[in-house]
């Protein structure tokens, strides 16, 4: 499973992200409510382990935004408050469970399965915009009558800047989307593999634009809107 963990603790943090390690997840971990909320709205995961009480933005207020980007993402919430009202409003946000601290790892193996089995119905396999369908379930992109298969990494920038219309993606946040924040992808590779998809759009005749942004990264969207 793909798993995003918004924990300020540090040590809390890092012990979740062994845990989850352990048993094979991919994960990543953040740790205020303003990458949280970034993180989640750009890039698929499974589940979303979400505390409430975070800096720059609560954990009530990331997922109440999540879903009203029609994010489905299931979320567990963590808190180590014993107040049911804030445990009920956890819920009325759109939360779909909720853990309170301190709890055993088994707990938290067991509430992350049950939330990624009801994943299944909502995982939105057609991103489409402009001109173009993105499949993300036989990795395709296609314009009109044309189509053309994308490798894994073109899959995920498409999926990202898809998701990111009209908004700048740095290519730090690429590289540690696609290739992982341990890895020794640089800016180059990310050039490349932009390069490779502006062929691919160049070839399906779309109207569409993966536009450089100088210094800051690239902005999708339609030509006629430059």
């Amino acid at each position: 499973m793909n798993i995003l963990i918004v924990e300020d603790e540090k040590r809390l943090s890092d012990a979740l992200v062994q845990i989850l390690k352990e048993q094979k997840n991919s994960v990543d971990a953040v740790y205020n409510g303003t990458d949280g909320l970034y993180y989640a709205l750009n890039a698929n995961y499974d589940v979303m382990i979400l505390d409430i009480m975070l800096p720059k933005i609560d954990g009530f207020t990331v997922v109440k935004r999540m879903r009203e980007n029609h994010n489905a993402t299931p979320v567990l919430l963590l808190t180590a408050k014993y107040d049911i009202a804030d445990k009920v409003k956890g819920l009325d946000c759109g939360a779909d469970d909720y853990l309170t601290k301190p709890f055993s790892s088994a707990e938290l193996l067991a509430r992350i399965r049950a939330l990624s089995r009801r994943r299944g119905d909502v995982i939105l396999e057609i991103l489409a915009f402009s001109d173009i369908k993105l499949n993300t379930s036989t990795n395709t992109l296609s314009c009109h009558n044309r189509e053309i298969h994308l490798g894994h990494k073109e899959l995920e920038i498409m999926k990202i800047l898809m998701r990111n219309l009209g908004v700048i993606t740095t290519k730090e946040v690429l590289i540690n989307k696609v290739w992982g924040h341990d890895s020794n992808a640089d800016d180059n590779n990310v050039e490349v593999y932009i390069s490779f998809l502006r062929k691919k759009l160049t070839f399906l005749k779309s109207t569409t634009t993966i536009d450089t942004v100088r210094k800051y990264g690239y902005k999708f969207g339609h030509k006629n809107d430059k």
